[in-house]
């Protein structure tokens, strides 16, 4: 195809060309501009105190008199501290678990035993958290099996559920067995694609399981790791609200009181509309902002970057 061509013409000629993979990127792309791209110009709600009854344009402009409420606001400090704390520990242990995983089930030789685990641990995945609350509930309970089991050793029974220092490990928990084994799927596929020949060669060299795995399977994995940590980085003030709202009651509400779930009392039950509109403003500039420099910093270091 000659650079020379128009713009257009060019494009045109793709099209024809190569209309079957562009059809296919039809109901991706539909996706983004109904559910992504669409609404955001609602972010106007977030300029305004917004009226349901006086729509859009109607609605009185106070600028950024909601971002200011909310940063001077009394829950400010505790909202950011917590939410910041659970995704400070997702990315400390429930990030690195599906790469250890990973690991583990590159190094199964016997083809059956690995696809059985990896059924195993894909499960969790498609179990709601509706479902994981009432197992933790029933698990952690005070006449639960793990209370009846500290009460073997003379333990008296803990109050795991409404415990302040419980909760985030429970959280954590939860998180990495539910979504461990199903996050292995990428790191396997990166996995797939080592040759062969460089484990071979290793083994002629005298290397151990434990000299292939750092200098051939980890640096397999790098540019991987790399671009989930830095997609990762842009949901650091996102936490998952369903998670959250199942494990939170008043005995942990210092600690489990999250963005999240304060726009939820203050948007769905509140009716504050606008002022949660800048929160989640607020969110999506943070979480901008991380990713960009995330992605800066990799390149700095000399890997390959998002952008």
């Amino acid at each position: 195809m000659s650079k020379t061509q128009p713009l257009s013409a060019r494009f045109a000629r793709a099209i024809r060309r190569y209309w079957v993979l562009y059809l296919l990127c039809v109901p991706g792309a539909l996706f983004f501009i109904l559910f992504r791209y669409g609404p955001m110009w609602g972010i106007l709600v977030a300029f305004q105190d917004y009226n349901i009854w006086r729509g859009f344009w109607d609605s009185d402009w106070v600028g950024f008199a909601h971002f200011t409420r909310f940063f001077n606001g009394p829950n400010f400090r505790v909202l950011m501290t917590n939410t910041l704390m659970l995704s400070l520990l997702n990315i400390v242990f429930a990030f690195p678990a599906p790469i250890i995983l990973a690991l583990f089930l590159n190094e199964l030789r016997l083809a059956w035993f690995k696809r059985t685990i990896q059924t195993l641990i894909y499960v969790p995945h498609f179990i709601s958290w509706v479902i994981i609350g009432s197992m933790t509930f029933m698990l952690l309970s005070h006449g639960g099996p793990i209370n009846a089991f500290l009460g073997n050793f003379g333990v008296g029974p803990f109050p795991f559920l409404t415990s302040v220092g419980a909760f985030r490990p429970i959280m954590v928990v939860q998180g990495i067995w539910r979504g461990a084994g199903f996050g292995t799927i990428i790191f396997l596929a990166a996995l797939s694609s080592v040759d062969m020949e460089q484990y071979e060669a290793a083994i002629v060299d005298g290397a151990s399981r434990w000299r292939q795995c750092w200098h051939i399977t980890l640096p397999a994995l790098r540019s991987v790791v790399v671009l989930l940590l830095i997609l990762q980085m842009g949901s650091v003030l996102d936490t998952n609200f369903d998670q959250v709202v199942l494990l939170s009651n008043a005995g942990n509400r210092s600690v489990s009181d999250v963005i999240e779930t304060f726009v939820f009392r203050e948007g769905i039950i509140g009716g504050n509309f606008s002022f949660t509109t800048a929160i989640g403003v607020f969110q999506s500039i943070i979480g901008l902002i991380l990713v960009v420099a995330a992605d800066r910093t990799a390149k700095a270091v000399g890997q390959s970057g998002l952008f």
